[in-house]
């Protein structure tokens, strides 16, 4: 991918979270499918929180989730540790990481969009959380020192990079040996149709450039992760899309293409 393309990418991603969170401001949804006065669109990125979760958090936090998972419950997170978030959007999982790892533990999120992180501030200054830090930043230069946290999560970010390699390889950076890598992503099981993903990818937007299963573990490894694990928690049927699509005002017809082959999962690895 040229250098021009990247930049292209980077600021579609930044302009649609700028956007995200400013809707949140008016009462809207940010959530991947969702536009202006419409909730979420699709079985992937719904219902992501259980009550508990949600009502220890600001509204604004959980209308400006745009995740396709809940990594928080997924990780195994210990009093003490250091978490940090990639993409941390509205800072709902920052919030709930912080939380689990307590006042003597400390959790950072990280996003390149002001309207992002201006929103995830005041969602921490209304949940009185204080054990959290957000920063300015690119999750493919992370600006934290080598080897700065135990666990790296993520939620639905890393499919949207525009270089995977580099991102994966500074998350391998800030982790401490033993630390975990811990993310919810859009994953592609099999052969996806060009035709099927680009109109998948208009539809929900989270979709575009995931990774297929078997590029992903070997994206893993080449930055030195190992223990690598990738657990389907959510798989688009034909059902799903065919809805999905025609609300969209896309083909139909490739729905069954869709089938089985576009799921959310938890990714897990460890830095040695």
């Amino acid at each position: 991918m040229s250098a021009t393309e990247t930049v292209g990418i980077k600021e579609v991603v930044k302009q649609k979270y700028g956007e995200a969170a400013l809707r949140v401001k008016t009462g809207g949804s940010s959530c991947c499918g969702a536009t202006a006065g419409t909730g979420c669109a699709d079985p992937i990125t719904s219902n992501l929180y259980d009550a508990a979760q949600i009502g220890q958090l600001p509204e604004e936090a959980v209308l400006a989730s745009l995740g396709c998972g809940n990594p928080t419950a997924l990780a195994a997170l210990a009093p003490g540790e250091v978490v940090l978030d990639l993409g941390s959007g509205g800072g709902i999982d920052v919030l709930l990481s912080a939380r689990r790892v307590g006042p003597s533990g400390r959790a950072y999120g990280l996003d390149m969009t002001d309207d992002m992180l201006a929103l995830a501030r005041e969602n921490q200054r209304q949940a009185g959380v204080d054990n959290v830090e957000f920063l300015k930043g690119e999750i493919e230069s992370i600006p934290l020192p080598e080897a700065a946290v135990d666990v790296v999560i993520s939620n639905c970010v890393i499919n949207l990079s525009a270089d995977k390699r580099q991102a994966l390889s500074e998350a391998f950076r800030v982790l401490r040996p033993g630390g975990r890598f811990a993310v919810s992503d859009v994953v592609i099981r099999g052969e996806l149709p060009e035709a099927a993903r680009r109109s998948v990818e208009l539809w929900i937007g989270c979709v575009a450039g995931a990774l297929e299963e078997a590029e992903y573990r070997d994206l893993l490894a080449s930055v030195g992760f190992e223990a690598i694990e990738i657990e389907p928690t959510r798989i688009y049927r034909a059902e799903d899309a065919e809805i999905g699509l025609a609300e969209a005002g896309l083909d139909r017809a490739v729905a069954a293409e869709v089938d089985g082959k576009v799921m959310s999962a938890f990714v897990r690895a460890r830095k040695p």
